[in-house]
């Protein structure tokens, strides 16, 4: 049968169109496993998790770390992509990058948004305040102070649900430590490991109060992303069975 060119182009691209459809669409995991690379997103400013080394300009610590050992297990590169905390969810959505690891807590808001890893460590809130201070030993002691939270966390939705609390966010905590350093903030609250990180790197605070919640870090993946999440939870698994995860934590705290 003749047909016109037209038709004959329309007929090419139907055809095109339907055996498209035939085919599945390429997961995240499928990618990654093509290139072996993993695109991973974290704020580098919130020690000792992930921080930027200033002799190498490069991110390390303990979520470094962990997500690297993860690759290496898989036989991927591992693609840092820093990025500000209160951005992080939107550019995993936006795909900028393919997983989480930022000291992210689990929580249940969150967990409406992204799927969660099993958790790889358990952490919680601490009041930290200058050295002279002696008023300030539990939450009810913050109403009617200035306390410094990191913007996006859940150290700011603590503070916002306290009573007579003056809130202050911050992009970067460890501005927090230097505003209560020179005695614009009468607190911090925030994620024990990391106050106690910086408080040990600058020596001019003190933690009144720690455990004042029950929170656990996971990484993350968006939702649709259920197979890379598998292979994250099978290394997590493999690390907690052969100790590498408390290596690390020795490195690191």
């Amino acid at each position: 049968m003749r047909i016109s060119s037209l038709a004959a182009v329309i007929l090419a691209g139907v055809l095109l169109v339907a055996a498209g459809c035939g085919q599945k669409a390429e997961s995240t995991l499928d990618r990654v496993e093509r290139t072996k690379v993993l695109r991973i997103g974290t704020d580098a400013t919130y020690p000792p998790f992930e921080t930027v080394n200033t002799a190498t300009g490069r991110p390390e610590g303990f979520d470094i770390d962990l997500v690297e050992a993860i690759c290496a297990r898989q036989g991927w590169r591992a693609e840092i992509i820093v990025t500000p905390f209160d951005g992080i969810v939107p550019g995993l959505t936006g795909e900028k990058y393919d997983l989480i690891i930022s000291a992210f807590t689990i929580t249940p808001e969150r967990a409406g948004a992204v799927l969660f890893s099993d958790p790889y460590y358990d952490a919680g809130q601490s009041i930290a305040v200058p050295l002279e201070e002696t008023t300030i030993k539990t939450l009810a002691d913050l109403t009617g102070k200035k306390v410094g939270v990191q913007l996006g966390t859940t150290g700011e939705r603590l503070a916002s649900s306290l009573p007579g609390v003056e809130v202050i966010s911050f992009e970067n905590i460890g501005s927090a430590f230097i505003d209560m350093e020179n005695g614009r903030l009468d607190a911090v609250l925030n994620d024990l490991p990391t106050s106690t990180k910086l408080i040990g790197t600058r020596g001019r605070a003190m933690i009144v109060a720690q455990g004042l919640s029950d929170e656990k870090y996971g990484m993350a993946v968006r939702p649709a992303d259920t197979t890379l999440i598998e292979a994250v939870n099978q290394a997590l698994q493999e690390f907690k069975e052969s100790g590498l995860i408390e290596q690390l934590q020795a490195k690191w705290f």
